[in-house]
């Protein structure tokens, strides 16, 4: 059955564009996972920047991508559509600058501990999914996700190293 939402998408619109992670929100099998996914090699960008440089990147991100999520979403007429991963970027972002070593096992580690907390969305991830609307209710689950996350990875790595 073909999805109508996904329809109204044009990867010509910018924002459509970069709300569905350059198309990998499209995979029709776990686009969340795939998304987060994807987020790694611009990952693997930003960190040869200055990280004052790469977490004003990181806080533009979740600027623009209130509006183009909440834009793609309107587009849709969906909201928080599977195929807008734009989130997950942003969360997976957050998560790896908390990395005690910039090492394959650690973004395997932080990879995981956030698609866990995207996931299952405890509390306080769960309230702000069911809670907060528009383009930041898009947005913050994940942001919140990706702080936990990084709160997670950073207590291991400093005080449980592997």
């Amino acid at each position: 059955m073909k999805d109508e939402a996904k329809s109204r998408l044009h990867m010509s619109n910018p924002w459509h564009l970069l709300a569905t992670g350059f198309g990998s929100g499209l995979s029709p099998f776990m686009p969340g996972t795939v998304g987060s996914l994807a987020a790694i090699p611009f990952w693997l960008l930003l960190i040869q920047l200055p990280w004052q440089l790469y977490s004003l990147l990181v806080m533009f991100s979740i600027c623009i991508g209130v509006y183009l999520c909440h834009r793609t979403a309107k587009d849709m007429r969906v909201h928080d559509h599977g195929s807008i991963v734009w989130d997950e970027f942003v969360g997976m972002w957050i998560t790896l600058m908390a990395l005690p070593v910039n090492s394959w096992q650690w973004v395997v580690a932080g990879f995981v501990v956030f698609r866990i907390l995207d996931i299952w969305k405890p509390w306080p991830i769960r309230w702000f999914d069911r809670n907060v609307h528009g383009g930041t209710g898009i947005m913050i689950d994940d942001i919140v996700a990706g702080v936990l996350s990084a709160g997670i990875i950073y207590l291991i790595g400093h005080y449980w190293p592997l």
